[in-house]
């Protein structure tokens, strides 16, 4: 009974904990400040939209042809 108990509470804290509004900073409170070499600081939006570096494009080349691998000189024997 105990378990069920707790399980039921950890549940509705969990339920609880997303977030449905916009993000704001703080009363009173300002925005970080702006990169280093930035001419403005960002506004919330562009801080949360990620660049391409952190999401990078998909590339759905597909490898036409195959071709044999090439010698590496750094594969060694074991020792």
């Amino acid at each position: 009974m105990s378990r069920a108990l707790a399980l039921a509470v950890v549940t509705l804290t969990l339920a609880g904990c997303g977030q449905r509004s916009d993000l704001r900073p703080r009363e009173n409170a300002s925005l970080p400040p702006a990169p280093y070499g930035a001419t403005a600081t960002p506004t919330p939006a562009e801080l949360l939209d990620p660049t391409t570096q952190q999401r990078p494009s998909r590339s759905d080349e597909l490898l036409t042809e195959s071709k044999a691998r090439g010698d590496d000189p750094f594969a060694l024997p074991p020792r």
